[in-house]
């Protein structure tokens, strides 16, 4: 259904800044620094969150305020082009980690920087070319049927100009605060990161991290996505493992290569989880992203039938500024030559087979993205269901065909790369078209500033994972990386046949049980997935959050309250994220215990979570201070 009587704020007609030097560097600065520090939170607690309202923010406050211009297109540029960083973040992390832990042990040399750039740099402009025949289809002809809640409430944040000054503030003080609390708990390691509880006699653990960024998380998801992550908490490490070492304490079960009883003695109740939970959580995740894609496939059906259909109708008959989009000879020459490059790059492991799965998934994929999050918004939309149906076809495909063994199982593993980085991309970009629909920004410019954010952050999110990496190692209590470790457990489990499936199909029928009672399946899986303490953090936000929402306050000012925290906390996430690299960095070169202080003052362990309960403490009321206690004109 178009809406021809539709009139964007800029109209047509009237041409001011988009793309300008400004714009650019800002969109860059931004891109990096939240695709950085989405691939940090990503690989911690398994979950992104947007950056297009912290970018528009930032901008806003930059551009109108500092700079005292007065050009909400430019703004809107530089959002585009930042968000472009966040999204590929996402779409990397959930895959090539998958390669690291393999090199890890001892199966493969570690990928490449160019290998990673090169995956990252194609996924993401496959993404863009995709989305830009399907904009007058889904963005156009659908407005007013498709919401694209994160692109209508972007291009509300740009309208709102007046009060830009004051919103930048509170994300530019969410990622100051965040640093400082990240390197005292991290860095100084002044106070316990982690506190943990348990019950003698009692198997089960139940404690708290004290992190800012993923509280932080639980605050955006609110109080009923972070309940779902801690129920999945619970069931684990309060259920399933004091199960586990109640009746098997004598027995040696695989993966274990020791009675159970003895590792429950050695390691507690991470050493459990960490050899038997983590598969069950994978079955968990695995079925939860099937029943995810299973749910939605009516949709897609109709998804990708109508936009083909859009496609290939007339487009309006007009030159208007608005409705230029990149020229489709440009675009279908680009998207020819990048399948070419996925096949001829010697740094990508992906025959001529696989790009031709790329281009006919990722097309799929790309058009099932953008209106999932048109529908539903972003944060819902199953990128890793997707990248796991990909991943099984993709790997029994190769296996059929003869490309066996650890070549096989990395062809796989960079197909779903870029299928993952095409879905997370086009959604994004969907998002962003949609918010320059209504600003009454040029489609083309902004398909360039998309371009550019991509590029930017290809180039910087092979480092970032090598540092992360460096540091800590993915698959650690640090870097837990679910989701790429549930590539790889599938990828193995396909090509070797060497999972442990009886755990896995127990994860998997918790998941079918969890879908049956009614529960959202994907963040109860990502809980039982996680360890017990950063989903309890995560719940904590969520509490504040409820606690916000249930305020006795006039609409406008309870919004207005729940909105800054949002933006306090989207800018706790990129600072302690920020940290997390900088830490990384110290670590990577010897100065990290140089700044360790509590090794030099042997500072006791009672000490030091009572100093973390004070630190939580500080953390949720420097939130409060920044929502609910904010002075606001």
């Amino acid at each position: 259904m178009e809406n021809k009587e539709f009139k964007p704020y800029v109209p047509a007609e009237k041409i001011t800044p988009e793309i300008t030097v400004t714009s650019i560097i800002m969109g860059v600065l931004l891109a990096v620094v939240f695709g950085a520090a989405n691939a940090y939170l990503g690989l911690r607690v398994g979950m992104t969150v947007s950056a297009s309202i912290p970018a528009a923010v930032i901008a806003m406050g930059v551009i109108r305020v500092l700079m005292r211009k007065n050009s909400i297109l430019e703004s809107n540029m530089v959002q585009t082009i930042g968000s472009a960083g966040e999204s590929l973040a996402a779409g990397a992390i959930f895959t090539l980690p998958a390669l690291f832990l393999w090199a890890s042990e001892g199966k493969m040399e570690k990928p490449g920087i160019i290998e990673i750039t090169a995956i990252a740099l194609i996924g993401g402009l496959l993404g863009i070319f995709f989305m830009v025949p399907l904009r007058n289809a889904l963005i156009v002809k659908e407005h007013g049927v498709l919401p694209y809640p994160e692109g209508t409430a972007c291009s509300e944040v740009l309208l709102a100009g007046e009060e830009g000054g004051a919103k930048a503030s509170t994300v530019f003080a969410g990622m100051g605060f965040a640093a400082l609390f990240k390197f005292i708990i991290d860095g100084l390691k002044l106070v316990a990161g982690e506190i943990s509880v348990s019950v003698k006699g009692f198997a089960g653990q139940i404690g708290t991290q004290i992190y800012p960024a993923v509280m932080s998380v639980g605050y955006i998801c609110g109080a009923r996505i972070s309940s779902y992550m801690f129920a999945g908490g619970i069931l684990s490490w309060l259920v399933i493992i004091p199960l586990i070492v109640l009746f098997g304490a004598d027995m040696t079960l695989y993966p274990g290569t020791q009675p159970i009883g003895e590792i429950f003695a050695e390691g507690g109740a991470s050493a459990i989880w960490g050899t038997y939970i983590r598969y069950i959580g994978a079955g968990a995740l695995a079925a939860g992203g099937i029943i995810s894609l299973i749910k939605s496939l009516p949709l897609i059906v109709k998804t990708f039938g109508g936009a083909v259909k859009g496609m290939t109708g007339s487009k309006a008959d007009t030159n208007a500024r608005t409705d230029k989009d990149l020229s489709i000879k440009f675009v279908l020459g680009s998207i020819a030559i990048l399948t070419l490059l996925v096949w001829l790059i010697p740094v990508i492991p992906v025959s001529l087979l696989g790009a031709v799965i790329i281009v006919v998934f990722g097309f799929f994929f790309a058009t099932v993205s953008s209106r999932m999050v048109g529908l539903v918004g972003s944060s819902n939309n199953p990128v890793s269901g997707m990248a796991i149906a990909t991943l099984l076809i993709a790997t029994l495909i190769l296996k059929v065909t003869g490309a066996n063994g650890v070549s096989g199982m990395c062809s796989a593993i960079a197909i779903g790369s870029i299928i993952c980085i095409v879905s997370a991309i086009a959604g994004d970009t969907s998002q962003d078209l949609k918010t320059g629909f209504l600003l009454g920004a040029t489609p083309k410019k902004q398909q360039i500033g998309e371009v550019i954010g991509v590029i930017a952050a290809a180039l910087a999110i092979g480092g970032t994972l090598y540092l992360l990496d460096s540091a800590w190692g993915f698959g650690s209590e640090e870097l837990a990386a679910p989701q790429a470790t549930l590539m790889k457990l599938i990828t193995e489990g396909v090509m070797q046949g060497n999972l442990p499936w009886a755990l896995v199909f127990i994860g998997a029928f918790i998941a079918v049980l969890v879908e049956i009672i009614g529960i959202p399946v994907l963040p109860f899986a990502i809980g039982v997935y996680l360890p017990v303490q950063l989903n309890a953090c995560i719940m904590v936000g969520g509490l504040v959050r409820l606690a916000l929402d249930k305020l006795k306050r006039d609409k406008k000012e309870k919004d207005a309250i729940v909105n800054d925290g949002i933006l306090f906390c989207s800018g706790m996430i990129a600072g302690e994220g920020l940290v997390g690299i900088l830490l990384a960095l110290l670590a990577v070169f010897g100065v990290s215990n140089a700044i360790d202080l509590s090794a030099k003052f042997a500072i006791p362990a009672a000490v030091s979570n009572i100093g973390g309960l004070v630190l939580f403490g500080i953390i949720i009321l420097t939130l409060l201070k920044f929502s609910l206690w904010k002075k606001r004109k």
